[in-house]
């Protein structure tokens, strides 16, 4: 008997530190995470425009000529 309730109340224990760890993740001020101007420009100069590549034109092969 003794066994039983110490796994009940370890599993107790358990799901209230869980439920405490998703609360405190959960309450952080999602505006932090979001990139500023000078940020997004400058990874908009750094990686590209991100519009994608160009369309494939009719003759172009889409594989090295070995």
């Amino acid at each position: 008997m003794n066994r039983a309730i110490l796994i009940a109340l370890l599993l107790v224990i358990l799901s209230l530190a869980m439920a405490a760890v998703a609360l405190i993740v959960g309450s952080r001020d999602s505006s932090k995470l979001g990139l500023t101007d000078e940020q997004r420009s400058a990874g908009q100069t750094f990686f590209g425009s991100g519009s994608g590549l160009p369309p494939v034109e009719d003759s172009q092969e889409l594989r090295p000529r070995w």
